[in-house]
């Protein structure tokens, strides 16, 4: 429990990401950029409870060798799409 806290709340490029990236990106908003944090941080909070549940439900399926095939080949193509796409975007 405590490597994982030390993970996440000593993580310097998380402490960035926020500060500069976050941070920054509020700029935009003026006035608003409280409500434009808040959304950012509801944001984080659906993406990693989202993240959670994924992997309580993969997690008694990942011994089988058909998910994790099936894993692999969603990676495979994601990955085939993306360097597709950054090729056709040299055109």
């Amino acid at each position: 429990m405590l490597s994982a806290l030390a993970f996440s709340w000593l993580n310097p490029h998380a402490w960035l990401d926020t500060a500069v990236l976050i941070g920054s990106a509020s700029l935009a908003y003026g006035q608003r950029s409280a409500v434009f944090g808040l959304g950012a941080a509801a944001g984080s909070v659906v993406w990693f409870f989202a993240l959670g549940a994924a992997a309580f439900w993969l997690g008694r399926r990942l011994n089988s060798l058909q998910v994790w095939r099936a894993l692999d080949g969603l990676v495979a193509l994601m990955m085939w799409g993306t360097a597709g796409w950054l090729l056709a975007s040299l055109f």
